[in-house]
Formats: C-alpha cells, structure tokens, sequence
C-alpha cells in the first residue's frame, strides 16, 4: 500500500488548503507539522504522524526542537527525510525569534545576550560553550561554537576561545554557555575557567566583557554579579 497523502483528504480537511484560505495562525500545531511531513504511512495519514511525532515529545514544540533528527525519525512514518524537515523548520523558527529587526545585535547588557543566544542553548541535552566576537561598537561580527560538552561537562582552554577571537578580528568578546540542569548559578570551574579568560584577555588587548550562563528561561552574568 502507498502511504497516505494530505491531498487524499476532502479539500476542507486538508492542512495546506486551511493554510492558504485561514492562514497559518489558523492551524494547530499537528496540522503544521502534517504540512511538513506531507505523506503518512499505510495505516495512517500524514495528520496522523505529525500527532504522534508531537506526543513523542509530550505535546510541546520546544520538547520537540530539543530531539535530535534521530529521535524524530524513529517515529514511524517520519523516517530521515521528514526528520530533517521539521528539524530544520523548528531551527528557522528559533532564529527568526531572537533575530534583531535592523540584522545587526548589538551587545549592551547580558540580558541582549541571553535574548540573542538563550532560546538555542537553554533546551540543549549538553553544555555548549560559544563566543561573540564584537567590534569596537559592541556589534556581533560573529557567534561562534567553541566546545560542546557531554551530558553536563563542557571543557574550554583560553588558547581554543582566542584563537577564535583574534581569527575574526574580535574587538572585545562575550563568552557564554549553558547549564542543562536549568540552574545558571556559576560552578567552581565556571569561576576559574572565567578568571583564566580575564587574564588572557588583558593580555592580548582583547578584553572578556562578559560571561553569560544559561539556564532554562534565566541567565548569570558575572559582570553583573560584579567578578570580571
């Protein structure tokens, strides 16, 4: 049997028909998913994979964006090719939210930080550590991901984050990572590892501004405690 298509369905039915006459602030968020998937499988339609795929992730997006492609497309009737549908449309989705109206961030306080750069790592499974480089007016040139941890250990070494920094031409930069366990509050090696990058950056003439920890839906900065 062929997999089953959204285009089978009566036209009032059918996901793409209800985006294009209602708009796609009309549709839940099973019948965008079925938009993405497009097939189904024999058994069932595409409205019915993307129902399942959404219950996978206990009915949240956000739990879903989260997912590797694997995971998504070890839901029957996803498979690689979807997965990595939906998986790119939920990463165009993240970045259209914390993209700045003129395309240009300008970093002035930690919470442009954790605006620009939280809704990416505050759901991640492992620590990232990443660096904005700024020009001399405080502009993003460029985020970059320095190291990505296993579960909660994520190591970084001075030389990795200003080889990155001085390869761009970094004025100055901001450093920051994420806590999977939702608590932002600075551990012992977070203290050292950002007293080690203070040092170095004096050093080079590339002063640290700031480094942002992120932690579910809140941050620390160590400028603002008040330690750089």
């Amino acid at each position: 049997m062929t997999p089953s298509r959204l285009a089978d369905s009566p036209a009032a039915d059918r996901p793409r028909e209800r985006l294009r006459t209602l708009g796609p602030g009309a549709l839940t968020a099973v019948e965008l998913l079925a938009i993405l998937l497009g097939t189904g499988t024999s058994r069932r339609d595409a409205l019915g994979v993307a129902a399942e795929l959404l219950r996978a992730a206990g009915g949240s997006l956000r739990a879903l964006a989260r997912r590797p492609a694997g995971g998504l497309a070890d839901v029957r009737g996803v498979g690689a090719a979807k997965a990595a549908r939906v998986v790119a449309a939920l990463e165009l989705a993240r970045r259209m939210a914390v993209e700045p109206e003129d395309g240009a961030w300008v970093v002035r306080s930690p919470a442009d930080v954790y605006r620009m750069c939280g809704p990416a790592l505050r759901d991640l499974a492992v620590e990232e550590f990443r660096l904005l480089a700024l020009d001399t007016q405080h502009r993003v040139v460029r985020e970059l991901l320095i190291t990505r941890g296993i579960l909660d250990c994520s190591l970084v070494h001075p030389r990795e984050v200003f080889r990155a920094a001085i390869a761009e031409a970094a004025a100055g930069i901001v450093v920051l990572h994420n806590h999977p366990s939702g608590n932002p509050a600075p551990s012992a090696d977070d203290r050292t590892v950002t007293r080690q990058l203070v040092e170095a950056g004096k050093l080079l003439d590339i002063p640290v501004f700031d480094h942002v920890i992120v932690g579910g839906d809140r941050y620390y900065s160590f400028a603002e405690a008040g330690l750089l």
